[in-house]
């Protein structure tokens, strides 16, 4: 893969594989190796309906698995 996908649902399993399947052990590893910061990764999928899971290391539906917005996050959705 020579860059991320723009469209969200192809993101998140894109990104899902390379961290399941051990390319990259972080998705800050992987967002540097793509020349994207993590953040703007999360705020970008965060307003597409996903949110980053960091116990299980992968993108989640939000309210999947009872992950909900924080605070903070509901303010970034926003913004986007």
């Amino acid at each position: 893969m020579d860059y991320l996908p723009k469209d969200p649902a192809i993101l998140v399993s894109s990104v899902n594989m390379l961290l399941r399947d051990e390319e990259f052990d972080t998705l800050e590893s992987l967002c540097y190796a793509f020349n994207r910061e993590p953040g703007e990764v999360r705020n970008y999928l965060l307003t597409h309906g996903f949110v980053w899971s960091e116990t299980q290391k992968q993108f989640r539906p939000i309210g999947y698995d009872g992950v909900t917005l924080t605070g903070r996050q509901e303010k970034s959705a926003k913004r986007e």
